[in-house]
């Protein structure tokens, strides 16, 4: 699938990835300095803490009590400021953090918006939201734990590294060997691990994407009896992600172990040398404890750089990921027409603010065109994929007020031809006139507020039954939701609910009949008062009674009104204006019930045949 190519590939450009990284941590740069100068006093403070352990001892040779005391004052002092600081970076991290997770957060949800709609029909829901869930949380644990702690790390090793040379340039030499060994253990384990990290992520959206399919579609899965089938499948995924994340965790959970034997090693080298030269008189006793501490110490900050190297891993990750979907190109929109409201005066169209129903076509130069609802397709030719067109050379038009309705088999290009008028997708060739516009010129937020949809798949949002209604017109007042809830018949059955208009709907209205949820879509059209209206088999959902319940008011609603009708029952098209049959991409008749059914030709056949098209 298009989410695996995404997803799964093995990363191509991590620097670009650090560098977008980067660019949204540089928004909050001055919290992040804040952290920066307290870490490193943190940092500081512990290394300047071990080194006094140098005079501390050394005060032990001369017996003399006041410097020892004040030593240790000293000390404790600046673990003190160290302490402070580290309680400071903390705080301020998780300030910081969370600004920039709200920022990735912010503008991965905007640039979604921006989206065709081709990438949606190309990408599982459950890859979406795993990049806001799995990807973005790696992100957040790399922030909140690894930033900080990168930074306190490599300033302990790099001044460990100077002090020691300080304190025994010597014995240095040998911790040096040591420092190269640890570090190209740490790359090669990091080189491997990176991939496994990478293939972990995309496993997981791939597991994250079937689990929604599985649950959303737990009725077609009961009914089939597929739940071993699921369970084998999510096996599967989950067996790639187990391999993927052992493999990750495998050289990962290597780097500390090895590290710890190398400095262990390193110590007991360092101590033997030491106590040598001490004995011979290179050194002093002082220089010598607070040497060896540091050799002690020296494998820590290594030790949380190799596991903070990890979680950056999993970070750049994930971040590669979400910033890949953000380089996704956004829909393209280069209308420049827009529709705007108009009066009358005078017999001219003059622009205007206040709610007059009326509407009209703004061009570029400033002229209004009425808006009508006149839609024409000419010689249009288009497919989802190239080399496999669904419509070839189709040409109809519609004119203002009239009921067009699609027929035709599985595949004909009804819906294509819908998706057309409200530019989901672009025309191949040809072109879509509306009102003698070119859909191309029109701006798309302004050619879809003039057209009403209501869809075969219904989607209801968490809210009330009013609020899913005044969707479809955001300044809706109850007034109108009421008047649009009774021209699709809905009123009756919303007012018998336990709190009416203000009942919640939650999980896509699961605590709706299927019929009622196409009823409220229905509704939610009509409050939009559109000039145009799209039913994409809008009453396949509602049985026969409620079909002929709602038949007034959907007559009510498509009443001046140019109305597009997928035809689910070939019985609902009977009273439309023109039918077309579409077939293999083009249409093969037109004409009403009546002459069509005295050509004897292709709606005959279908008409007689059955009265329902799969």
């Amino acid at each position: 699938m298009a989410a695996r190519q995404l997803s799964g590939k093995k990363p191509q450009n991590m620097r670009y990835t650090l560098h977008t990284l980067l660019s949204y941590m540089g928004r909050h740069k001055f919290l992040l300095l804040a952290v920066a100068v307290l870490v490193s006093i943190s940092a500081l403070a512990n290394l300047l803490g071990t080194y006094m352990i140098r005079p501390v001892v050394n005060t032990l040779e001369t017996g003399d009590l006041r410097d020892l005391v004040l030593g240790v004052a000293v000390t404790a002092a600046i673990y003190g400021v160290g302490a402070l600081a580290a309680l400071g970076y903390t705080q301020t991290m998780v300030k910081a953090a969370q600004k920039v997770l709200y920022d990735i957060r912010r503008d991965l949800f905007a640039h979604l918006q921006t989206l065709p709609l081709q990438f949606f029909d190309t990408h599982r829901h459950g890859d979406v939201m795993s990049y806001f869930a799995n990807d973005v949380d790696t992100i957040s644990d790399a922030m909140n734990n690894s930033f900080a702690m990168v930074i306190q790390s490599f300033i302990q090793m790099v001044g460990t590294l100077v002090i020691l040379f300080i304190l025994n340039w010597r014995l240095s030499l040998v911790v040096v060997v040591c420092y190269i060994v640890m570090f190209l253990y740490i790359r090669f384990s990091g080189k491997h691990s990176k991939a496994y990290y990478t293939r972990q992520q995309a496993s997981l959206g791939d597991l994250d994407g079937f689990i929604e399919e599985v649950t959303a579609g737990q009725k077609v899965v009961k009914v089939f009896n597929h739940e071993q089938e699921s369970l084998q499948r999510f096996r599967e995924k989950n067996e790639a992600l187990r391999q993927a994340g052992t493999g990750a965790q495998s050289y990962a959970a290597t780097m500390v172990p090895a590290v710890v034997t190398i400095s262990y090693l390193n110590y007991a080298i360092v101590a033997v040398l030491g106590g040598i030269m001490a004995i011979q008189g290179m050194t002093d006793v002082g220089s010598l404890a607070s040497y060896l501490v540091f050799v002690r110490q020296a494998a820590l900050p290594i030790n949380q750089f190799t596991q903070q190297s990890n979680f950056l891993l999993a970070a750049l990750a994930g971040a590669e990921r979400v910033f890949e979907v953000m380089d996704q190109p956004p829909e393209v929109d280069e209308g420049e027409t827009d529709l705007v409201r108009v009066r009358e005066e005078n017999g001219s169209l003059i622009l205007c603010e206040e709610k007059t129903g009326r509407w009209a076509w703004k061009g570029p130069d400033g002229a209004l065109t009425p808006l009508r609802g006149d839609v024409r397709f000419e010689h249009v030719t288009f497919g989802y994929a190239p080399g496999h067109p669904i419509l070839r050379d189709v040409s109809l038009f519609a004119k203002p007020g009239q009921k067009i309705a699609f027929v035709g088999s599985t595949g004909a290009g009804k819906t294509t031809i819908t998706n057309l008028i409200n530019r989901f997708y672009d025309v191949q060739g040809g072109r879509v006139l509306y009102d003698g516009i070119d859909v191309k010129d029109i701006r798309k937020d302004a050619l879809r507020r003039s057209l009403g949809i209501v869809l075969q798949d219904t989607h209801l949002f968490t809210g009330t039954i009013a609020d899913n209604i005044r969707f479809g017109k955001l300044d809706a007042t109850q007034e109108e939701i009421e008047k649009a809830a009774r021209i699709a018949n809905a009123d009756s059955f919303i007012r018998r609910l336990p709190q009416g208009y203000d009942t919640m709907v939650t999980a896509d209205g699961a605590n709706l009949s299927q019929g009622q949820r196409q009823l409220l879509a229905i509704a939610r059209a009509a409050v939009a008062d559109p000039p145009v209206l799209i039913l994409d088999e809008a009453t396949s959902s509602i049985d026969t009674r409620t079909e002929a319940l709602i038949e007034k008011g959907m007559d009510q609603l498509m009443e001046g009104r140019t109305v597009f009708v997928i035809a689910h029952r070939l019985s609902t098209v009977r009273n439309a204006d023109a039918i077309l049959v579409l077939e293999r991409g083009q249409v093969v008749e037109r004409g009403n019930h009546e002459e069509l059914l005295a050509q004897k030709g292709e709606y005959y056949q279908l008409y007689h045949g059955m009265f329902e098209l799969s």
